[in-house]
């Protein structure tokens, strides 16, 4: 068994106005801590980074770590040009995954401790899919084992993730994540997330 994290990294924050991939938390920028989680998460599993608008600025942020920058020329198509960019080259490798796990890094409270959640539900219910549960909704982080992948891999390039989990909803299972619902797309956003971040520290 071999299981893959691919961290989607390709956007150009155009609602944010600066690179949200560069945007410092807790002293690390929201690219490394995903980064970090997810190679804590996989376990000597591969770890690809899907880069887009940005590329070689991306790249000192992941630095030593276990993992693998793609570029995703096609990028502007949607998030599932990106998916397929990051699966298209884990085909390259010897072995390739029988599991993905689909990563965003504007989501900082994702821990490796959800991630190896999302893989155990899997194990425990069979089911092929295992998405996080926040704000009425399911989305990523989200686990697709061997019996989901085609389903993956036939995504068009301007869906989500978030399209399979409502056309395929009986092949889900959910992992309760409320904290899934802080992500940061605008500057109110970022700025709620590091007024969180001060109090918690008083």
């Amino acid at each position: 068994m071999s299981d893959a994290i691919i961290l989607l990294a390709a956007g150009s924050s155009t609602r944010l106005g600066r690179p949200k991939q560069l945007l410092p938390y807790q002293g690390r920028t929201l690219l490394r801590r995903a980064a970090e989680t997810a190679a804590a998460a996989a376990s000597g599993g591969a770890v690809v980074v899907v880069t887009g608008a940005l590329h070689t600025e991306l790249l000192p942020e992941l630095a030593g770590l276990p993992v693998q920058a793609v570029h995703n020329p096609n990028w502007t198509a949607g998030m599932g040009a990106s998916i397929q960019t990051g699966l298209n080259f884990l085909e390259t490798r010897p072995q390739p995954p029988t599991a993905v796990t689909i990563l965003l890094c504007d989501q900082p409270f994702v821990t490796s401790g959800l991630l190896a959640e999302l893989r155990a539900t899997h194990h425990r219910t069979g089911q092929p899919i295992v998405a996080s549960a926040y704000a009425n909704t399911q989305g990523v982080p989200v686990y697709f084992a061997a019996g989901a992948l085609p389903l993956l891999q036939a995504l068009p390039a301007e869906a989500g993730a978030g399209q399979l989990l409502r056309r395929h909803a009986a092949l889900v299972a959910a992992v309760p994540f409320p904290l899934g619902a802080v992500d940061v797309d605008t500057p109110e956003q970022y700025v709620a997330l590091l007024a969180t971040s001060q109090a918690a520290t008083h």
